[in-house]
């Protein structure tokens, strides 16, 4: 099945509002029975909805201390590439470390994801 740009953008729309809740139910729709997300590109990927679930759910980032926003940058039949930032913050507020991420997305026919693939850049005045 073939995605559009809005049907990406929906689909990243949901994955932060999953990310911010840590809601299993909507962190397993995002995905198929049989998805593979790569939180990197050398190590070795959650495979199945339930692995990435579980995954998702043992390390979870403290509410309040982290935001994202992504958005399609090319769209072609069932695969996209998306761009965005992750940020995350101390306590007080103040910016501790902010991401550039590119995201490599194949879709289902039902408009889940089936395969994930991250790679993510510190910014380098966060760097050491």
């Amino acid at each position: 099945m073939a995605v559009d740009r809005q049907q990406v953008a929906a689909w990243l729309d949901a994955y932060v509002q999953a990310w911010r809740t840590y809601d299993p139910k909507a962190v397993g729709e995002l995905f198929s029975e049989d998805a593979v997300y790569a939180y990197e590109p050398w190590g070795e990927p959650e495979r199945g909805r339930e692995a990435i679930v579980a995954a998702w759910l043992e390390e979870r980032d403290e509410p309040g201390t982290y935001e994202g926003s992504y958005e399609p940058l090319a769209v072609d039949g069932d695969v996209a590439v998306a761009t965005g930032r992750s940020r995350y913050f101390e306590p007080d507020g103040t910016l501790q470390r902010e991401y550039h991420n590119v995201f490599a997305l194949q879709f289902d026919g039902e408009g889940r994801c089936r395969e994930f693939r991250e790679w993510y850049m510190l910014r380098r005045e966060n760097a050491d």
